[in-house]
């Protein structure tokens, strides 16, 4: 049996433990205390300048302690259940934000969203779907991504491909190509999981269509589906085939993003952030590097585009909620702000005052792509509760170890969702 994590356990445990539980008073002070994860050397420096902005414009003065990515996801959920988090902090949008508002550790903050006018500066289906949850504002989307084939220009062009695919099978032709050329068609980092799940998304999405993938992350569809066996039924084939770079857990999605760099692979699957760190290691956007969308592979089908969404919450006990709406406020409101953080972060920023000529050509791409699809998906661990994605990345790994025991693993995947679902 392809049993439940020792996290995920722990992750139920901690915000069983918080829910419905008050917390200690506060007395106001003049500083917010904020957490976050924009730790990379470039995210946190780019962070920090904004913040900066903040503080000489208000005079409130911001105390931060940044937590690395990974350990952010546990590290947020123990100080809810200690009733210790900090005024403000950086969280995804979707399920995680919905698990832990449930927990009662959360504030709205509709006045604000009110009085900021911020339905005239939040794009609406960003606003639509990141920042509501029971009905009351709880997020303010600080960025956003898109997941998109990024590839190395170069590579392709050596290869002799003068057309991108838009199909599944122009897809498959592609990698057969580059096979027989000598270059691996494809990289991944799943060292740390995540990476993997947009292939699970965007082979589900494109087969199944987002309404069964609502179903399947809400627990009222199974992971022994012939939906779910179908999508990964396609995965297997194209490891099967060798289009991805062998010891694919080793790697992390930095290591896939320098093999494309290099050209030692074609392509990666990966958010816009990738954008961000080519361009930190002197890519130029347009000419080192481009993207391409998910293929199409069913007829009838909406077209998702897939992503993260970045926001900033507030905790339902701040000490200073007055000065953390503020922060919020600012952070969103100000073009300037938005502008230069989606830049740095390699993201695209919900504030439809952002001129979008301060994007990169391929950035400026990403954001076209998002704005034509018919659905925005939040990528896997962010559309499922936080236990349930536990069981669904540790699935990934496993299989991309062994595709064949897919059988095997998704039969014991539906039963530990399950179990899952209902902590």
């Amino acid at each position: 049996m392809f049993s439940i994590t020792r996290r995920s356990l722990m992750l139920a445990a901690l915000l069983a433990s918080a829910a419905g539980v008050a917390g200690p008073a506060f007395a106001q002070s003049g500083e917010v205390t904020i957490s976050h994860y924009f730790t990379g050397e470039l995210g946190l420096k780019a962070f920090n300048e904004q913040v900066e902005k903040f503080q000489q414009a208000t005079g409130i003065k911001i105390k931060e302690s940044p937590v690395g990515h990974e350990d952010f996801k546990t590290d947020i959920l123990v100080r809810a259940a200690g009733h210790s988090l900090p005024d403000v902090f950086s969280y995804w949008a979707g399920a995680r934000v919905d698990f832990i508002v449930k927990s009662n550790s959360l504030r709205p903050f509709d006045g604000m969203w009110t009085s900021e006018k911020l339905d005239s500066v939040v794009a609406k289906p960003i606003a639509d779907s990141a920042t509501l949850y029971d009905g009351k504002r709880f997020l303010v989307p600080f960025n956003y991504h898109y997941a998109g084939l990024f590839y190395n220009k170069k590579v392709l062009a050596d290869a002799g491909v003068t057309k991108l695919p838009a199909t599944w099978d122009e897809f498959i032709a592609l990698g057969k190509t580059l096979k027989e050329k000598g270059i691996a068609p494809i990289a991944l980092g799943s060292k740390n999981r995540w990476p993997a799940q947009f292939w699970f998304d965007y082979l589900l999405l494109r087969t199944a269509g987002p309404d069964y993938r609502a179903k399947l992350m809400k627990g009222e569809a199974s992971y022994d589906d012939p939906e779910v066996v179908a999508a990964m039924t396609l995965w297997k084939e194209l490891l099967d085939q060798g289009f991805f770079v062998e010891n694919a857990n080793a790697d992390d999605w930095t290591d896939a993003a320098d093999k494309v760099a290099r050209g030692d692979a074609a392509m990666t699957l990966m958010g816009t952030w990738i954008t961000g760190y080519w361009n930190g290691v002197g890519l130029v956007p347009g000419q080192d590097y481009d993207f391409f969308p998910f293929p199409k592979i069913k007829d009838g089908v909406a077209n998702a585009a897939v992503g993260p969404v970045d926001g900033l919450v507030i905790s339902a006990n701040a000490a200073n909620p007055e000065g953390a709406e503020k922060f919020l406020a600012f952070m969103m409101s100000n073009a300037d702000v938005q502008a230069k953080w989606a830049e740095a972060q390699g993201a695209l920023s919900a504030n439809v005052n952002v001129d979008p000529k301060t994007y990169n050509v391929v950035m400026q791409s990403a954001a076209k792509t998002v704005a034509e699809a018919e659905a925005f998906a939040f990528n896997y661990d962010l559309a499922t509760t936080p236990p349930v994605a536990e069981v669904g990345l540790s699935m990934f790994t496993r299989f991309i170890d062994d595709p064949s025991k897919l059988d095997e693993i998704l039969k014991a995947v539906a039963v530990d969702a399950k179990t899952a679902f209902k902590q």
